[in-house]
């Protein structure tokens, strides 16, 4: 999510409206614009725009009064000779910088400043300039300034399932990690790299590790059998309940010691159907589908997975860290004649950990449904990083003077 491309709004907007009302403004740098500026802004808009009985109305006219002083009238950024920044401004018609982005992340970085999800303060809240009404419309015009509607929207990007994997091409590191709480313990990781490649398609390495209890309290450890794997979007749609459909397509590869248990010892070609749909109040089902073929069936069977989870996401603090609890069903079998089904349900949550919502961590349990005497329930968490937004250390702290909602 690139949140920063809201976080320049400008002393340009405000020698803009200082002109039309008669008033001058000096530049002042980045970091000598404070939280107070949206009320200077607001001043100035009101003698300039109110004042006068024609206050912009539709969303691209409100962006023409409001942002184009920084991001110029087509959206595409103003000079950095002309705003004189240190960085430059953002190019709000790059559909791969813009399309990541949801409705409710532009909304909030408009309403409340670039503080409130730890950017700089040049970014001011414009709650007391505008209505939620005109944000409204400011925001559904800067999402047409993208001139690719194929782009999958960030709306589409819902929260990481524990078991289900997500449709939408992301550039991500995942750490997983699942632990056993009865019989033999076990333990195992994930670290998973996702890099997308333009407006649909996304390749992802998978390398597993972990360790496992033999007789006699020993432990013995090392790596799994690794995956390489591709995904492609087939089909999505935006609004408030937009759809996303995608393909993937893997090869497991025998990475794993034989000794340790850890691999099946053979390679395996993976298929699998991904998927996503948006409900009512940012609630969210999402389903997996797939087969695994391994080349050797001695050493492992060939079997079929599914699994869906239904969710919701949750703000629940003033600088938008957000929350989203779910449920998940799972199920798999085995493709040979007389194998059982295998069914757990998940209850878990996804928590966001820093003020940019970049990175977060998922907590949850897999507890069996069948053939319980075998199976146990597992304890299951990871923490995600979306590399896209920025370092990992940036952004953790966020902060919303005035807010009230």
């Amino acid at each position: 999510m690139q949140l920063r491309i809201l976080a320049a709004f400008s002393a340009v907007a405000l020698s803009s409206f200082a002109s039309d009302a008669g008033v001058h403004i000096a530049f002042a740098a980045p970091a000598q614009l404070g939280a107070s500026a949206h009320v200077d802004v607001a001043r100035l808009y009101d003698r300039s725009y109110r004042g006068r009985g024609h206050a912009p109305e539709t969303g691209e006219e409100i962006f023409r009064a409001t942002c184009a002083g920084c991001h110029a009238a087509d959206g595409k950024g103003a000079p950095k000779s002309t705003v004189a920044f240190a960085v430059p401004v953002p190019d709000f018609t790059d559909c791969k910088a813009t399309t990541p982005e949801s409705t409710v992340d532009y909304t909030a970085v408009i309403r409340d400043g670039g503080p409130v999800r730890g950017f700089s303060r040049i970014m001011p809240a414009f709650r007391d300039l505008l209505t939620p009404e005109q944000i409204r419309r400011v925001v559904t015009y800067m999402r047409t300034l993208c001139p690719e509607p194929s782009w999958p929207r960030g709306e589409l990007n819902v929260s990481l399932a524990l078991v289900t994997e997500k449709a939408f091409p992301e550039d991500e590191v995942v750490l997983t990690s699942t632990a056993s709480t009865r019989g033999p313990a076990s333990i195992e990781n994930h670290f998973i790299l996702e890099k997308r490649f333009g407006k649909r398609a996304q390749l992802e390495v998978d390398v597993p590790y972990g360790f496992v209890e033999r007789p006699g309290k020993s432990w013995v450890g090392g790596l799994g059998d690794a995956s390489i794997a591709a995904k492609r979007v087939l089909y999505s749609s935006s609004g408030t309940s937009g759809t996303i459909l995608s393909g993937l397509a893997g090869v497991v590869l025998p990475t794993a010691d034989a000794r340790t248990g850890l691999g099946t010892g053979t390679t395996s070609f993976e298929a699998i159907m991904l998927g996503a749909k948006l409900l009512p109040a940012r609630s969210f089902f999402q389903f997996e589908g797939g087969v695994n073929l391994p080349t050797d069936v001695s050493s492992a069977p060939r079997s079929a997975f599914w699994s869906g989870a239904l969710g919701k996401t949750v703000a629940f603090s003033s600088i938008t860290r957000i929350w989203s609890p779910a449920i998940e069903v799972v199920g798999s079998r085995d493709l040979v004649s007389g194998a059982p089904v295998d069914w757990s349900v998940v209850p878990q949550f996804q928590l966001s950990l820093s003020a940019l919502q970049h990175v977060r961590a998922g907590f949850g349990v897999n507890i069996p449904l069948t053939q319980r005497k075998t199976r146990d329930s597992q304890i299951m968490a990871y923490l995600l990083w979306d590399t896209a937004d920025g370092p990992l250390l940036q952004g953790w702290k966020g902060r919303c003077t005035g807010c009230e909602h």
